[in-house]
């Protein structure tokens, strides 16, 4: 089988910083993952979707794009690619961005962050563990006893 999501940087970007889901909405973690890559890099979209946020939160530029099954993909921090406008649709390893500087996740080093939101039964978004959607997973059900 094949991952839901490919990887939005080419050839496999080694983690830099792991996912560390917050106990709570407002309190501290890390809600995604750092990518290691270079100033420039194309950030590829993960899947098909439709861009759902493009502009700069905090002083950096970032991306949301919605993907069905009610999951999210976030990029930061990047340089949007000309003509990315919210509401548009992209594919799956489309180039939507460059990887831009100033990162304060991983100085010196550069990094893209990689979020993944998904939208729960009360309609609420919700961070999870964006590398569930970059790996296959194999679920194995042991007995018990």
């Amino acid at each position: 089988t094949t991952p839901m999501w490919s990887w939005p940087l080419a050839a496999m970007p080694r983690v830099v910083r792991p996912f560390d889901k917050p106990p709570g909405p407002y309190a501290a973690g890390h809600r995604g993952v750092d990518l290691a890559g270079v100033v420039g890099q194309q950030v590829l979209a993960v899947d098909d979707g439709v861009v759902h946020h493009v502009g700069s939160v905090a002083g950096r530029g970032t991306i949301t794009i919605e993907h069905e099954g009610g999951l999210r993909s976030t990029y930061e921090p990047v340089t949007p690619e000309p003509g990315l406008l919210t509401g548009g649709r992209v594919r799956s390893g489309q180039s939507i961005a460059s990887l831009a500087a100033g990162s304060s996740h991983c100085l010196p080093q550069t990094c893209l962050h990689l979020g993944a939101l998904r939208r729960g039964s009360a309609g609420t978004w919700d961070y999870v563990q964006p590398l569930f959607y970059l790996y296959v997973v194999e679920v194995v059900l042991l007995p018990s006893g």
